[in-house]
């Protein structure tokens, strides 16, 4: 069964000494595409994530967001008076200066805690880091086994509705194969009529062999049998990679290029009204199929 690449995924673990959310978002793409988002400071979790996302998907544009809360980052940060009181010193011979030459000069405490330095939050454990990582890669996988099931449960919908159009290729395709045998007869009657009444005005003779063989010609150049049997085997072979548990997107999308190669020649080479108006037919059902197939993983 086809997957979607349309997916979404989010989990949550609620502890004593941290929160974690995670969410997981994935759209289709050509290829797989990542981007992991991590709190400040938990760039060590984002190798695993990374392993975790390409083990379990091979197509889309993947983005993992993680929302993190440790009792460290709920803290206040330390104030480091040492280097505060460098600042002030500093800034207390910068003021003396501009007392001197009537310069207004002011001192802003927040601005103060801004400057590098001055506020030092408080680092974690390598206990504190396993856990949080555990935690991470706890929910994570949660996450993405929501999405994984969102994505299948989106290429159920998109096999379905791949059905519908490859039941109609293959109606349409059965009332042409019926049809195109009753092209070269019509021919034949038409062009008959026409070369009698243009042999009788001239009061000349034609014969029937010289009639056949033009008729003979139309028929070989506006055969569409082989045109026909290909479609059909295009039409089985899609069924048949569709119904595959792999990643089977690209195949698909070379197949269904290949359908719309055999419906253009058949509308190319058959002059006839109704096969014109079931190859269009055709066509439209195929664009469908060309742009569902695009989602696929």
């Amino acid at each position: 069964m086809i997957n979607s690449m349309t997916g979404y995924g989010r989990a949550t673990h609620e502890g004593e000494d941290f929160s974690c959310q995670v969410e997981i978002k994935s759209v289709n793409n050509r290829a797989l595409k990542t981007s992991i988002r991590l709190p400040e400071g938990f760039a060590y979790c984002e190798v695993e994530l990374e392993n975790l996302l390409r083990s379990q998907v091979e197509r889309g544009s993947i983005t993992l967001n993680v929302t993190l809360a440790t009792a460290a980052s709920t803290q206040a940060a330390d104030v480091n008076q040492e280097v505060l009181a460098q600042y002030i010193a500093s800034l207390a011979t910068a003021s003396e200066r501009c007392e001197k030459q009537s310069i207004e000069f002011t001192i802003d405490l927040a601005h103060l805690l801004s400057l590098p330095g001055a506020c030092q939050n408080r680092s974690i454990s390598s206990q504190e880091e396993l856990a949080c990582r555990q935690s991470v890669m706890a929910v994570a996988a949660e996450a993405m086994t929501q999405m994984l099931q969102m994505r299948r449960h989106e290429g159920e919908v998109l096999g379905n509705d791949l059905r519908k159009h490859l039941d109609e290729i293959r109606a349409a395709t059965e009332n042409i194969r019926q049809q195109a045998p009753a092209v070269s007869k019509v021919y034949h009657e038409r062009l008959k009529a026409r070369v009698n009444q243009l042999v009788s005005d001239a009061k000349m003779s034609l014969s029937d062999s010289d009639l056949l063989r033009e008729v003979a010609l139309f028929s070989d150049r506006s055969d569409i049998s082989e045109e026909i049997s290909r479609l059909i085997g295009h039409l089985d072979h899609f069924a048949e990679v569709a119904a595959q548990a792999n990643q089977v997107g690209r195949t698909l999308e070379f197949i269904a290029q290949e359908m719309l190669r055999e419906a253009n020649t058949m509308g190319s080479k058959c002059s006839d009204g109704q096969i014109t108006r079931w190859t269009v037919q055709i066509k439209g059902c195929i664009d469908r199929i060309k742009e569902q197939v695009q989602n696929v993983e």
